[in-house]
């Protein structure tokens, strides 16, 4: 049986321009971090510098929807490299600790170091750097690695969903060998973007046999292996919950293999929970997103390859912030005073909790609601 694909509805281009208070808070007042409505902090902004990838992975760009004949966005319409840096300082000023660089593979956007210099030398108020990190298919990563770290990246996270090159290669449907990326989780650890985390999305009969060669080949590695319920992000990839493995059946099947103990959450709003080996030789994470939602401490923005703002990773309309940066028909462009408090009011109002209410939305809804694509606003 062949997965079930369900037609795409572009999504890219509805969202409305933030509006601007008419009221600037006072010059004398710092800017200073935002709470939502449900009294969560803006924390991580993710930003996805395009559109594009070199893989078609069937949970996030299957190669039935993403054709030859598929119309990717124009250069044009991309947020340049100023342009993102511009708003990423003033997300810190509303906050904002960490920036990870996605996709779409990021490392297919041109000079893409040039990028992460500028982004490098942003603070946040205290006059902190802020965490700079990419997430990658892995596929140039051999290549790049040491450009990305002189530039000033910070650490790496690679997706790679088997061990197994076969299962592998079907997964990525474009015939990529696991090799060609293990040789880019080593050199990213040798030129030192470390930590490397490695994201695993499991799939019920597809590569949840690949659970324990994933864990033993990287324990004691210096790896810290991630495992991601597959989630219903998007519409493209005919998601269905009977495809989900729950997490608590992934740690059974490790625990069944190997002594883990549980580890406490290393920052506020972790996604995943934490468990080590007994022997210290490294540890793990489980990322619940369909069984155990974490909504209730999400701090996560994200931000699309030509500047729409979404609030939530399962949401299906976005915020338009490249018309706060270029004007818009009458409207002119923005001061960063004026965009920082469209953020912050915009911040504000959020009140995103759909993995909570999944369990509870008709099937029309869960799984089936026309939602913006993984591939363009970042996992």
């Amino acid at each position: 049986m062949t997965d079930a694909v369900i037609p795409l509805l572009d999504l890219r281009k509805v969202g409305r321009v933030p509006a601007v208070p008419a009221a600037l808070p006072s010059s004398v007042t710092p800017a200073g971090p935002r709470l939502d409505a449900r009294g969560r902090p803006l924390r991580d902004l993710r930003i996805s510098v395009t559109d594009r990838c070199n893989f078609r992975c069937n949970y996030c760009m299957p190669k039935e929807v993403f054709d030859k004949h598929y119309q990717f966005l124009p250069h044009r319409d991309l947020l340049s490299f100023e342009e993102i840096t511009r708003l990423a300082a003033i997300f810190a000023g509303l906050g904002v600790q960490k920036l990870r660089l996605t996709g779409g593979e990021p490392l297919l956007r041109r000079n893409i170091e040039s990028l992460i210099a500028q982004l490098a030398v942003l603070r946040t108020p205290e006059g902190d750097p802020l965490d700079l990190t990419l997430t990658t298919n892995g596929s140039l990563l051999a290549r790049k690695a040491q450009a990305l770290k002189d530039a000033g990246l910070q650490r790496i996270t690679v997706s790679l969903d088997a061990m197994d090159d076969a299962i592998f290669r079907r997964m990525n449907d474009v015939d990529f060998p696991v090799a060609d990326v293990l040789h880019g989780i080593e050199t990213a650890l040798a030129v030192g973007l470390a930590p490397v985390k490695v994201n695993m999305v499991v799939k019920r009969g597809t590569n949840d046999d690949q659970i324990l060669p994933m864990a033993r080949h990287f324990r004691g590695t210096g790896v810290t292996l991630r495992f991601i319920e597959y989630m219903d992000v998007g519409t493209s990839n005919g998601w269905r919950m009977d495809e989900v493995l729950p997490s608590s059946d992934v740690l059974a099947r490790l625990r069944d293999a190997m002594d883990l103990v549980p580890l406490a959450p290393s920052a506020q709003g972790e996604t995943a929970t934490r468990w080590g080996y007994a022997d210290g030789s490294g540890e793990i994470g489980l990322i619940s997103s369909v069984t155990q939602a974490f909504c209730g401490d999400c701090n996560r923005a994200r931000l699309s390859t030509e500047g729409q703002l979404y609030t939530c990773l399962f949401a299906s309309e976005g915020h338009d912030l490249r018309g706060l940066l270029r004007g818009q028909g009458e409207w002119p462009a923005r001061s960063d005073e004026e965009i920082s408090a469209a953020l912050g009011a915009l911040w504000g109002r959020r009140a995103d909790r759909y993995s909570e209410l999944r369990a509870s939305l008709p099937a029309s809804e869960a799984g089936g609601a026309r939602r913006v694509e993984m591939h363009y606003i970042g996992g």
